[in-house]
């Protein structure tokens, strides 16, 4: 059966349930300082990028000015909620424990972030040494620039086309497609809404899962048929 040479997972909101506790906090930030915005509403339009991309995409939305400050504020908040409320999202765990071919990170979230949250819900063993954040590489462009993702191919010698990613946002799968690659969209996390399964086909992803038992047969179905085929 083929293999893929790699299988990139994207950390918030697809290994650990982070994606709606960042939102909450970034939520609130943003409406303290003069733009009314639901953690709901942040995750379904802006889940997938960094904090300082979202104020960016707001401010320019909104015409309010905002401080910069706020993502030093943010950053701190949100470390502080997530070592003490992180958890790992359901089967997560035995998904990646079964991907026989090899694993890697590619976040948006600092190394140092994405390396504790996954010490802390057991799954660092799996990806040590092969944990790419879009803030450390040399172009230091995060999602949805492809930067990350080709960087970790090019790191780890493999090839772009045969390398699956787990999306859980709209802006992961355009940076993971636009890298060449095939992308399996994940809707399991607690920030999912209606309509995200539609959202994450429509940038891309060749399939949507809810479930990580659902996540080898998957590849494996995926991995027998080629769009170079």
């Amino acid at each position: 059966m083929p293999q893929p040479d790699l299988v990139i997972f994207d950390c918030d909101g697809v290994l650990v349930d982070s994606e709606i506790i960042a939102a909450r906090i970034e939520a609130e930030l943003i409406t303290l300082a003069g733009y009314e915005i639901s953690a709901e509403e942040l995750a379904e339009t802006y889940a997938g990028l960094t904090f300082k991309d979202i104020l960016m995409r707001v401010e320019e939305k909104s015409q309010i000015p905002l401080q910069a400050s706020l993502i030093d504020r943010a950053e701190e908040l949100v470390d502080r909620k997530l070592r003490s409320d992180v958890r790992i999202i359901d089967g997560a765990r035995e998904a990646v424990a079964a991907v026989t071919a090899p694993r890697a990170v590619c976040s948006n979230s600092r190394k140092d972030r994405v390396e504790f949250m996954l010490e802390k819900v057991r799954l660092l063993p799996f990806f040590a040494g092969r944990i790419f954040s879009g803030l450390d590489i040399p172009s230091k462009k995060t999602k949805p620039a492809p930067d990350v993702f080709v960087y970790a191919a090019e790191q780890l010698g493999v090839n772009p086309k045969n390398t699956f990613v787990i999306e859980d946002s709209v802006h992961g799968i355009t940076g993971a497609r636009a890298a060449g690659m095939r992308v399996i969209g994940f809707t399991g996390a607690a920030h999912s809404y209606p309509g995200h399964a539609d959202a994450l086909t429509e940038a891309g992803a060749e399939t949507v899962i809810r479930r990580w038992a659902e996540l080898n047969s998957t590849i494996a179905a995926l991995s027998e048929w080629s769009e170079d085929a």
